[in-house]
């Protein structure tokens, strides 16, 4: 079973990889949206190399072909990445597989592939894009995770500081955030309290 860190950050460039990573981050994602093949390729590439450096984890968003190519060791798929993806071809890769879930159907989709690990989302109300789902709450996460039994469980959307005591009260592993950091005055700062709050999670 994948032991995941308590905080998990996702961000959209590298340079907030090469910027926040080196605090203390033990897991982050790479989530890069609109740009051409190689600027992806690149992004992943020098992520891969530098997470290496700092023993942290990367999980590299929707790209499992590159992925594979560039030898990482983690992919996380949304449910429509996840329709059109060679689940097959990323596990005779070694490569392990985060799966975004929204409701029953999707975590039965989720759990048919054998996840390294189960996101629920949003829990709050998110800005970081436009979703079809209400926000899931906190009673969400535990009900989840009665049915997830060993699999990994990350909380998604919404979460800040404050919020981050919930979603582990509610037996999730991890809490991703996105906007809390990259869109705060001093994002070096606000990590550096969420490695705090979450420090104590870990086990």
């Amino acid at each position: 079973m994948v032991k995941l860190d308590p905080f998990y950050l996702i961000v959209d460039r590298f340079a907030w990889i090469e910027r926040l990573v080196p605090l203390g981050v033990k897991l982050v994602q790479l989530r890069i949206k609109d740009q051409p093949p190689h600027i992806v390729r690149d992004e992943i590439e020098r992520a891969r190399e530098f997470c290496a450096a700092h023993d942290c984890q990367l999980v590299v968003n929707d790209y499992w072909q590159l992925a594979i190519d560039l030898k990482c060791h983690f992919v996380h798929l949304g449910q429509e990445d996840l329709a059109d993806a060679d689940v097959k071809a990323i596990r005779r890769a070694g490569i392990r597989l985060g799966l975004s879930t929204h409701d029953d159907a999707e975590l039965d989709a989720a759990l048919s592939h054998d996840p390294d690990y189960v996101a629920l989302g949003p829990v709050y109300p998110t800005i970081l894009k436009k979703m079809p789902w209400a926000p899931q709450g906190l009673a969400r996460l535990r009900e989840w995770n009665s049915h997830i039994e060993d699999v990994p469980l990350v909380a998604i959307g919404g979460l800040n500081v404050d919020r981050i005591k919930g979603v582990f009260d509610h037996r999730a592993d991890s809490a991703a955030v996105v906007t809390d950091i990259t869109l705060n005055d001093d994002p070096e700062e606000r990590t550096k309290q969420w490695l705090a709050t979450t420090r104590r999670y870990c086990s």
